[in-house]
């Protein structure tokens, strides 16, 4: 009986070794992914508003990557909170937009076509050893004003049947994590 236990208990370590190093579904893994920025979201809107401190979001769609900034005296500066990495790279296969279009900026009526508002080739002889970060697309404030967006958590390859998720950013600084059908629903 002993014996019996012991190759039982050998098997199941086994099984949990083996199915620990199958790869994740891709559907989970946007999933995470979403729920760790909503997540993170929350912490710095949080740290923000005991701390008194003003902290920003930059996604670069190209490098596929956000990274969470502060505005320290400086210039915007790159953020880390507690052990939190402030710049995070998406996994191998999925991407990360922001779109800004909508509340108050969905209205498209400008005067100015959106742009640097300085010449780029003007600041070309300052030293990029202390360059600040460029500045963030979406703001969390102190007094708890977060910039509206939504976050778009998408696989690259729109053929494997992954579906994407999207972290939403209200107005009142509400945040709200939601898979394709929940977004479809909402947008009917």
């Amino acid at each position: 009986m002993l014996e019996i236990m012991l190759v039982l208990v050998l098997l199941s370590v086994s099984a949990v070794a083996v199915i620990s190093t199958l790869p994740q579904r891709q559907d989970d893994q946007l999933k995470q992914d979403a729920q760790r920025l909503y997540q993170r979201l929350q912490l710095f809107n949080e740290e923000a508003m005991l701390a008194g401190k003003d902290f920003g979001i930059r996604v670069d769609e190209d490098k596929k990557q956000y990274v969470f900034l502060e505005l320290k005296p400086d210039g915007w500066q790159l953020a880390e909170l507690n052990g939190i990495p402030g710049q995070t790279q998406m996994p191998d296969g999925l991407a990360i937009k922001l779109d800004l279009s909508t509340g108050v900026w969905e209205d498209d009526d400008r005067l100015f076509e959106p742009g640097s508002l300085f010449d780029d080739d003007m600041f070309a002889d300052v030293e990029k050893k202390n360059k600040p970060e460029k500045p963030p697309q979406v703001f969390i404030l102190s007094s708890g004003e977060i910039t509206s967006g939504v976050f778009v958590i998408e696989p690259i390859n729109r053929a494997m049947k992954a579906q994407s998720w999207y972290v939403e950013v209200k107005e009142n600084g509400q945040v709200i994590v939601m898979d394709d059908k929940d977004w479809n629903e909402k947008r009917r």
